[in-house]
């Protein structure tokens, strides 16, 4: 027998997909139960996007005191603070828990604290800390249980000598050397991180090369930046084994490289928290984990949607945001349309930055697109150089018709995507770009110069 509700909607999961549906849906009316397990905001929030870009802030200060001569002020690194590293990030993580929590509870959501899991197509049942059980009844139910990280078959993670990003944000100490298992963003990201703060890293990537999604010549050009930071890589090679030793780990490739370090980090990707959660028992359909949905986050039972992580959609927080908004719109009465996830803008925060949004030139030939792409060099952008940076701009464009994608390499570049957002999902045209004003002395005028040319009317351009 239900004891609560019952409600319009009961969310099951607190994270990024979750509590934007309980916002939204309480903005049109709707009441709104938000069932969470640990703090609000996720995997993101806590273990995630916040804290790993306050480290990566922090690797940035780290930099640019050591080139501070560089730039004419005097400077002089002493080392890393590794608690005071903390004590930072952890204050920009709890002032951001806190903050959402108190925007929650004054939009009337009732947040309910346990491990929650899906007792029938219209009821959530919670276990609180105490054991006790509450049983929450809803209309209709969002299924918001996010990722973990996952491992390889027969790698065992310890949370000392093998670790996952988890223990890699809590760390008391600067290893001195360590192996990456991944090269995707949250490998790329902690090499980056590491490195500034002074250890030895070496990223081992079974694809051809880091961040393998990525158009191919930003993928080149951080794989140049890092070589010159002195970040090593294997490309191209497997993981075979992991070996513990007294002083860390041996780690062995399929082409019989070993390589010694101290801690190796498993970043590998991330798996959908979907099991034992009793979401086959109610009738929802499951593919390798990732709850089935259709272009509305609508799953097989009609009284139940799924977003984020759970889903088989980007793994990236303004993507979760994105579906939790579309279900509670949906189920408002509003008429959402379904999430273009080529225009959804991509950013890995390392050192240097790439970013992009739309597809890249592999994907526009797969799709049978005949294209005109221009890459414009950063070295002829003056606050690339007075940020001392190197990069590129690259956009293609269907012949003779829209902008398709823009990827981007350099500092700061996270910033500049924005823009190739709305050029994106807007359908402009070269020609249309070409003809805007971008402010100078600014990264942005990269971005106006490759539309022109792609236009046929270059300015800043050599050759």
């Amino acid at each position: 027998m239900a004891d609560s509700g019952p409600f319009d909607i009961v969310v099951l999961g607190g994270g990024s997909g979750g509590y934007a549906c309980a916002l939204r849906a309480s903005e049109l009316g709707m009441s709104v139960a938000l069932v969470e397990r640990d703090k609000l905001g996720g995997t993101c929030l806590n273990r995630g996007c916040i804290p790993t870009k306050a480290l990566l802030h922090a690797a940035e200060v780290a930099d640019q005191t050591r080139e501070a001569a560089t730039y004419g002020v005097k400077a002089d690194f002493v080392g890393i603070d590794i608690d005071g590293v903390h004590a930072y990030k952890d204050k920009v993580v709890s002032g951001t828990v806190k903050g959402l929590t108190g925007l929650i509870k004054a939009r009337g959501i009732e947040i309910v604290e346990g491990e929650g899991r899906l007792a029938s197509p219209t009821s959530v049942e919670v276990r609180g800390a105490d054991g006790a059980t509450r049983t929450l009844e809803g209309r209709h139910v969002v299924l918001a249980t996010g990722s973990a990280p996952r491992t390889l078959p027969g790698l065992e993670v310890d949370g000392e000598k093998v670790i996952f990003s988890d223990q890699a944000l809590t760390l008391g100490r600067v290893p001195a050397s360590v192996v990456i298992l991944g090269g995707g963003v949250i490998g790329v990201e902690f090499a980056s991180v590491w490195r500034s703060f002074g250890a030895e890293v070496t990223i081992v990537e079974a694809l051809p090369h880091l961040l393998p999604l990525e158009e191919e010549s930003s993928s080149k050009r951080l794989e140049r930046a890092f070589r010159k930071r002195g970040i090593k890589y294997e490309l191209g090679v497997r993981f075979q084994g992991v070996q513990a030793t007294e002083d860390g780990v041996t780690v062995t490739l399929e082409n019989g490289t070993t390589l010694d370090a101290e801690l190796l980090l498993v970043a590998v990707g991330r798996a959908p928290v979907s099991a034992g959660l009793g979401f086959e028992e109610a009738g929802v359909e499951l593919d390798r984990g990732f709850v089935r949905v259709d272009g509305l986050c609508r799953t097989s039972v009609p009284t139940v949607s799924a977003v984020g992580d759970l889903v088989d959609t980007p793994q990236l927080a303004h993507v979760g945001f994105a579906e939790g908004i579309l279900v509670a719109e949906r189920l408002g009465g509003l008429d959402p349309s379904p999430i273009d996830y080529d225009g959804v803008p991509r950013i890995t925060y390392s050192d240097p930055e790439v970013a992009s949004v739309g597809i890249t030139s592999k994907v526009a030939a797969e799709r049978g697109y005949e294209i005109d792409e221009a890459v414009y060099d950063l070295a002829g952008n003056p606050k690339s150089k007075i940020l001392g940076t190197q990069g590129e701009v690259r956009v293609i464009a269907e012949r003779g018709g829209r902008v398709l994608g823009l990827s981007m390499v350099g500092a700061r570049v996270g910033e500049l995507v924005t823009e190739g957002q709305l050029i994106y999902n807007w359908e402009a045209l070269p020609s249309e770009v070409a003809q805007l004003i971008h402010p100078h002395p600014t990264q942005s005028e990269a971005v106006g110069e490759a539309h022109m040319m792609l236009a046929g009317k270059p300015l800043h351009v050599h050759g």
